[in-house]
């Protein structure tokens, strides 16, 4: 199968922005006098914005306020990428640009819509991308395969006929059970598990290792598993 588009994350791939997700979830619960934990974190990383929101909900004690809390989340993160505290990673502005020269791309995202649409238009993003998908617009969010299967049908091919970028360890296993090659960009914070990294077809250390990658498969020339 010709591998002739190419579906991105955003969080830890394209932006420096996981630790704010964490930052937000931790200041809500501190509001409600609830500790969040590391292994809180690992439990919603990878969650659509619904599921985060009834698990942050459920740990604070009002299980009914889930839209109350992903709305003070989001607004959070809003403010932080309005502060300029959502940076691209190096490398990350070049490779989407450049590869979108020469096939289709999407972005297959769990966060919500609202967060997705301000990192793009910070960065003037938004016009690489051929469709953006967030995984509260899907059934299941990550590590369920529904936010790239709907990306790569947006673009008009099957999962098989992309390329995905992930840096987690439900990211990689979502984009690998829709059936994409994906290439991972281990998240030096929140490390994929061993068992994740399995499943990628590739392992890169930088993002401009990740566009060299891309190209080289989308010209269909070999590509080492890890350098």
């Amino acid at each position: 199968m010709t591998l002739d588009a190419v579906v991105f994350d955003l969080d830890g791939v394209l932006v420096e922005s996981e630790h704010l997700w964490e930052e937000n979830w931790v200041a809500f619960a501190a509001r409600h006098q609830v500790e969040w934990t590391a292994e809180d974190t690992a439990q919603v990383q990878g969650m659509s914005a619904p599921e985060w929101a009834g698990y942050l909900a459920r740990r604070c004690g009002v299980p009914d306020q889930a839209d109350e809390v992903e709305r003070a989340v989001v607004d959070g993160m809003i403010a932080s990428i309005d502060a300029g505290e959502a940076p691209l990673l190096p490398g990350a502005g070049a490779m989407v640009r450049e590869v979108s020269e020469r096939v289709p791309v999407a972005l297959a995202s769990s966060a919500a819509r609202r967060v997705i649409d301000a990192v793009l238009e910070k960065h003037q993003l938004t016009g690489e991308f051929t469709a953006t998908v967030s995984s509260a617009e899907v059934a299941r969010g990550k590590p369920n395969p529904d936010v790239y299967l709907e990306a790569a049908a947006r673009l008009g091919k099957s999962g098989s006929e992309c390329l995905g970028v992930e840096d987690s360890s439900n990211g990689i296993r979502a984009a690998a059970a829709a059936g994409l090659t994906v290439i991972a960009l281990p998240n030096p914070t929140y490390p994929p598990k061993p068992d994740a990294l399995e499943l990628a077809s590739a392992v890169a250390a930088s993002n401009d290792d990740v566009r060299l990658k891309l190209l080289a498969y989308l010209a269909g020339e070999p590509v080492a598993a890890k350098d």
